[in-house]
């Protein structure tokens, strides 16, 4: 089989939230780059505009269409909802990537950072597929399903707060919705898997990432020495969405560099000391 026939996406449209920036950028960026016409929406449309008109000029098989779309409340979510129906009679593709973060440290983290994180991270991203399913069952068959790619955290898979303790217990319950929801939408042809990423450069992460001296100290503390690349996510889209991802649901997918599998020390070092 041809890289084309397992990873091309030619025909089919997908939806980014949040993909203007960061990991829903460079998710944008590979669905385009397989053929794709993406819809880029998050709050700030004009952002979401200068993206795709990027995304166009890069001479990509795909096309993107900008514009503004909040999933951070019932009524932003119905409007891009209607949006969406006004634009396509079918979604192929639904990357829920909207998401904030919070971070402060442990004993002054304050209460309304757990509501605004959880209403976007795991409020918005249930009621947005919930509110998209019937045209990604338009676009569901046996043989290609439709494909939904939530965005969590390999915070969400291991004990790190770093600060950011509702962003982390979000992740945690993005995955687990990922997992109820393939469940349940099996029989309807219509997948859903999570990414896990570590870090990867965004506004997110700009505390982390943006110095390049700092950016590599972060590096150095992952597994295989380095912060994430546009195309580590960009390639793991391909494959979701793409023929050869058909067969794959209710997997969370570590895009972290080997963050996921760190333990700790080992428990008996100073025994071979």
């Amino acid at each position: 089989m041809t890289p084309d026939a397992l990873f091309g996406l030619s025909g089919k449209t997908a939806l980014v939230t949040g993909g203007a920036t960061g990991v829903g950028r460079m998710a944008a960026e590979g669905l385009v780059a397989a053929g794709a016409r993406v819809f880029i929406a998050s709050r700030k449309e004009e952002a979401c505009e200068a993206a795709a008109d990027d995304l166009n000029a890069a001479g990509y098989s795909g096309r993107a269409e900008g514009f503004g779309g909040d999933v951070a409340t019932e009524q932003g979510i119905d409007a891009l909802a209607a949006e969406i129906g006004n634009r396509t009679e079918k979604l192929d593709i639904l990357m829920n990537n909207a998401g904030t973060s919070w971070g402060t440290p442990l004993g002054e983290f304050p209460y309304f950072a757990w509501e605004r994180v959880m209403q976007l991270n795991v409020t918005g991203l249930f009621h947005l597929t919930q509110k998209l399913l019937p045209l990604l069952e338009t676009a569901a068959s046996d043989d290609d399903p439709a494909r939904v790619v939530n965005v969590g955290s390999v915070m969400g898979e291991l004990p790190h707060g770093d600060r950011a303790y509702s962003y982390a217990a979000s992740k945690a319950a993005v995955h687990h919705l990922t997992k109820i929801l393939a469940k349940e939408l099996a029989d309807r042809r219509i997948t859903v898997n999570a990414l896990a990423p570590g870090p990867f450069v965004s506004k997110m992460t700009a505390f982390a990432t943006e110095d390049e001296q700092v950016r590599s100290r972060v590096g150095a503390q992952v597994p295989l020495g380095r912060v994430g690349r546009r195309e580590d996510i960009a390639a793991a889209l391909q494959y979701l969405c793409g023929r050869g991802g058909a067969y794959v649901t209710g997997a969370i997918l570590p895009i972290s560099g080997g963050i996921n599998v760190e333990t700790g020390p080992d428990l008996f070092q100073e025994a071979y000391a």
